[in-house]
C-alpha cells in the first residue's frame, strides 16, 4: 500500500491519513514532520535542509525528496501514505524516479474534492495545539476544555495562515502549482476523486471503499 494523499489545504489530508494509516498499518508520512525530523537528527540531507529553512527559504526538491528516500530505506518502510508531497509537477516527477529505484512505485493518489468556499469556512474554525500539533474544529471537533488541548492541556491557536485572506491566498497558489498534478496522476491511471465535504467518518469509509478495504 504506497498512496499519496492530495487535495487543497484544509481538504483534510492529515487527518484521513492519519486514521487510513492506524487502519492498515501503513506509516503516515507527513514531509513537514519529517523536514523537522531531519533536521533534529542532523543527518545530511536534514542537515541541506536546515541551511534553507534557517533563512525562511523554501527546501529544494531534490533535498525534499531525498529525506523522504532517507525515511523509507533507514526504516525499512513498505506501506506508506505521503502527506503533504508532491506539491508539483517536478517533484512528482522526482518522487516517480526515486521510487521506481527502490521498487516502491505510488500505486494510488486520493484527491480530496472540495469547495473552496467550503475550505474557508472550515479553516476558519481551525485551532492547532501550540505544543504537540493536534488540531480541533470549534464546531465538528471541539476541544473538551475551551483553548485547550484534550492531548497534552497546551494552548490553542488560531493560526495566522488560517484566516480568510491568508487562506484563500493559499488556495490560489494550489490552484496555480499543485492543481496540475490531478492530470499528472490521472494520465497514470493511479488518482481516484473523494468527496472530502462530508464528516471524517464518511470520508475515511470512501476511502477505505476506494482501497479494497
Amino acid at each position: 500500500m504506497r498512496i499519496v494523499m492530495f487535495g487543497c489545504p484544509g481538504a483534510g489530508k492529515g487527518t484521513q491519513a492519519k486514521v487510513i494509516a492506524t487502519k492498515t498499518g501503513a506509516v503516515h508520512i507527513s514531509t513537514g514532520d519529517m523536514l523537522r525530523e531531519a533536521v533534529a537528527k542532523e543527518t545530511e540531507t536534514g542537515l541541506k535542509a536546515k541551511e534553507y529553512m534557517s533563512k525562511g527559504e523554501l527546501v529544494p526538491d531534490d533535498v525534499v525528496v531525498g529525506i523522504v528516500k532517507d525515511k523509507l530505506i533507514n526504516d525499512n518502510i513498505k506501506d506508506f501514505i505521503l502527506d503533504g508531497f508532491p506539491r508539483t509537477i517536478p517533484q512528482a516527477k522526482a518522487l516517480d524516479i526515486m521510487l521506481s529505484e527502490l521498487n516502491m512505485p505510488v500505486e494510488k493518489v486520493i484527491n480530496l474534492n472540495i469547495d473552496h468556499q467550503v475550505i474557508v469556512d472550515r479553516l476558519c474554525q481551525r485551532r492547532v495545539c501550540l505544543n504537540c500539533g493536534e488540531t480541533y474544529h470549534l464546531v465538528n471537533h471541539p476541544p473538551k476544555v475551551e483553548g485547550k488541548c484534550n492531548a497534552c492541556g497546551a494552548d490553542l491557536i488560531h493560526r495566522s495562515d488560517d484566516q480568510p485572506e491568508a487562506i484563500n491566498n493559499r488556495l490560489d497558489q494550489y490552484d496555480k502549482k499543485t492543481a496540475p498534478l490531478i492530470e499528472f496522476y490521472k494520465e497514470q491511471g493511479k488518482i481516484t476523486d473523494i468527496d472530502a465535504s462530508g464528516s471524517i467518518d464518511e470520508i475515511r469509509d470512501n476511502i477505505m471503499k476506494t482501497l479494497g478495504l
